[in-house]
Parts: structure tokens; sequence; C-alpha cells
């Protein structure tokens, strides 16, 4: 079958190790079901897999699918997308919490090819309200976010968060999340384009990246990592919390606890989401008729412009790629 796949790990080249060609067809486990992909979307845990990247003390086995989010049509016709957190069989309670969590691309072939085998909880019905395009980006990033906003921050409609950068993914689905369930949306950005396109998404105000923000906030969502993190520190207001959800700028960082204890803050981190999150965040997008930010949707065969975009920095929401269905 087709497959857009990692051939080794490159830390300082990834595009070296991305391989768009054929892998073998793949076996279905019991309990397990086949998903044939018409939609797949790109994140940056597919450039960390390619670097090499991996939280998990095993490793990676190469050669790899990549890919971990996708939507499709099961064997009998059936729309489906694709929950993708996996773990112990026998683990019971907030998936996150599972020691052996995996994503598919991790310990199992991923999403960019013509078919991904998923345990068959994993597969969830689409809606008939939400298009197999829009539904190709909830698994990681969006996932992410809702969990970052409706579990982690401790917001109530009304107040005010801070999203640090206001490009990527991630950002994009925190800003439409956001604003659909009523809190004051506030982004940085490096760049004027980036703040306008913020604005365009449902964001209240937007700054340049690092400057003093006119108030401190409620809580503060993270996902630059060093760069931005005296920032999140400084610009949160007494009893407040910053959610950190990624690194996309190093993950070291100076902490001073001065005003960790004196102001009372909550620092805690948040990664992918619940199957109940994934089925709460659908309810919630169908609901208020949000249409998730995607800019780019290119063939899978043209996977490497994707992929070089995003490790040159330049992409804006989500990247997707399509296969005939």
């Amino acid at each position: 079958m087709f497959a857009v796949y990692a051939t080794h790990a490159a830390p300082d080249d990834p595009l070296a190790a991305l391989k768009i060609d054929e892998q073998p067809d793949p076996n279905v486990p019991e309990g397990w079901v086949r998903v044939k992909i018409s939609h797949a979307s790109l994140n940056r845990h597919d450039l960390f897999t390619l670097r090499g990247m991996s939280g998990h003390p095993e490793g990676i086995t190469y050669p790899i699918i990549l890919g971990n989010d996708a939507a499709g049509v099961l064997d009998d016709g059936t729309p489906v997308v694709i929950y993708p957190m996996m773990g112990s069989d026998d683990w019971r309670g907030d998936e996150t919490l599972d020691p052996q969590w995996h994503i598919p691309s991790e310990f199992i072939h991923g999403t960019f090819a013509d078919y991904a085998v998923v345990p068959t909880r994993n597969a969830v019905l689409l809606p008939k309200t939400l298009s197999p395009l829009h539904a190709s980006v909830l698994g990681t990033a969006w996932l992410t976010a809702y969990r970052a906003l409706f579990t982690k921050s401790g917001l109530r409609a009304g107040e005010t968060v801070l999203i640090q950068g206001a490009t990527g993914g991630m950002a994009t689905a925190l800003i439409q999340l956001g604003r659909a369930a009523g809190f004051e949306i506030w982004v940085t950005s490096r760049t004027e384009e980036g703040r306008a396109r913020a604005k365009t998404l449902g964001a209240h105000e937007s700054f340049v990246s690092s400057r003093p923000l006119p108030r401190k906030v409620r809580a503060v969502i993270d996902n630059v990592g060093a760069h931005s993190w005296a920032h999140s520190m400084s610009s949160l207001a007494r009893g407040g919390t910053l959610v950190t959800v990624g690194g996309t700028t190093g993950f070291d960082v100076t902490l001073n606890l001065l005003p960790v204890f004196a102001d009372q803050l909550t620092i805690t981190g948040s990664i992918m989401g619940t199957l109940q999150d994934m089925e709460n965040m659908i309810g919630l997008i169908a609901q208020a008729g949000i249409e998730p930010e995607i800019g780019l949707v290119l063939p899978m065969e043209r996977a490497e412009e994707g992929f070089r975009a995003m490790w040159e920095g330049h992409t804006y929401g989500k990247t997707v790629f399509t296969r005939d269905c």
C-alpha cells in the first residue's frame, strides 16, 4: 500500500529520513479494525519521529509509517475519526495517565497511508455534521487544546486566557475552542500577519511576542516553551494557572520559585486527552458550528511539501493530506 514513512532517525535533517513509497498491507489483530484513510493531518510529533525524539524508553523502531490523526471509513463503509490514544488493555480511567500510553507512529504504524489499523474503541463514529476533512485534525492538536482549556486551565466563561503563539495548529484550535466557550482570548505572535489572522479566528486581542500585557491574566497556555516561558510566568495574575502543552523552541527553562508561592500560581502540564474528552470536543464543535482552521490541503503524494513548511516554520492552522476513498 501507499505510505509516508520514516526510514531512520535524522536529528538535524528530518526530511532526509522522509520516504514516500510502498509498504506492506497491515494485519488486523483480533479486537482491532482497519480504516481506509481519506484525510490525515500533520503534527509536530511527525517531525519528532523523523528526528528520533521519543518519550518512551524503548525508542522508535524504523521504518515506521508517520501520522497520528485521520478520518476515513471502516471496511463496511462506516465513516470514523481516529482517537489516537492507545495503552494497556487492562488500564481503566484517564487514558493520559496510563504509563503505557502511546499514539500511532510510535509503537504501531501511523495514519499516512492507504490503511491504518487501530483498536476498535479508537475508531469513533463520525457525526454527519462533521466533514472528514475537519475531523482529521482533531486527534492530537485539537484534543490537547481542548483538555488544556476545559480540564486544566480552571477558566470560567468571561475570564481571560493568553495563548502563546497564534499561527500553529494548536494555537488556532485554542482560539476557536476558547472563543466558542466564552473566554476572552488574547494571543501573541512575532508577526503582524499572525496577529491579524488570529483576530479573524476570534481572538479578542493580539500582542507582539514577549511584550508586557496591559494587565495580567487568569490563565496562560504555552506550547512555545523556552522562548516564551518568562513572559508566560510574568503574565499570570495572582492565583493564575500556566498550562504547558509543548516546547517548539525547547524544553529547558529557568523557574523563579518566589512568584510561584507568593502569588499562589499553578503550573501544570497537559497532553492529549481522554476518549470522553474527544467525544465532548466533537459535540462542542458540532453544537457551536466550528470549522477547524486548515491552512494547507495536499494530496498525500506531496506530503514532503507539508513537512518542509512545518520544519521551516511556515505553517498556519493545520496541514491535511488527502487520499482517494
